[in-house]
């Protein structure tokens, strides 16, 4: 059995590493275990860089608590301004002893309620629960769920972006 580290207390992070490595890899098994290490970046990123800095540091400083694992993740979402818009994504960075995986999960724009609260120094999470009524979504189904209807839930949107970032350990001999 692999152990996987994932740098994240929260279920939803938890369970898109764990689904995205049974898919990757289906003829293993893995105990994928939940630590919280800090970001060393805001709780909100916002810049695609300050997002992925985010992401290889909680994978980094999630090896430091536990080198003997397979694997180390880290999940962060951010979001970026462009124009006068806001979109939100996420980095998922891999480790596994030297080697890096990395990839990045699709991109949407947010409402402009949501905008504007995050402007106002809300985290993107806090604003949805304000704007939708919904209580700690960052935990559930998140903007990308609750703007779908859960066509894409949150879990789904990280699990795509897992798997690319395993990509490197899939295919060792090219990476």
């Amino acid at each position: 059995m692999k152990k996987v580290i994932i740098a994240s207390k929260n279920p939803v992070k938890i369970k898109a590493a764990k689904q995205g490595l049974e898919q990757m890899f289906p003829d293993q098994e893995f105990e994928c275990v939940g630590v919280s290490v800090p970001s060393n970046v805001s709780d909100q990123p916002m810049s695609d860089e300050e997002t992925f800095l985010g992401a290889k540091n909680r994978a980094d400083n999630a090896s430091g608590s536990d080198k003997d694992a397979d694997f180390h993740i880290g999940i962060e979402g951010g979001i970026a301004q462009i124009n006068n818009e806001m979109q939100a994504f996420a980095w998922v960075v891999i480790k596994s002893g030297e080697q890096y995986g990395k990839s990045r999960t699709g991109t949407f724009f947010l409402p402009k309620q949501v905008v504007d609260l995050i402007r106002e120094g809300k985290e993107l999470g806090e604003a949805d629960d304000l704007v939708f009524n919904r209580d700690n979504s960052k935990q559930k189904s998140g903007a990308v769920g609750i703007l779908t209807g859960d066509l894409i839930s949150r879990t789904s949107y990280y699990t795509e972006a897992v798997i690319l970032a395993l990509i490197p350990f899939k295919n060792e001999t090219l990476y």
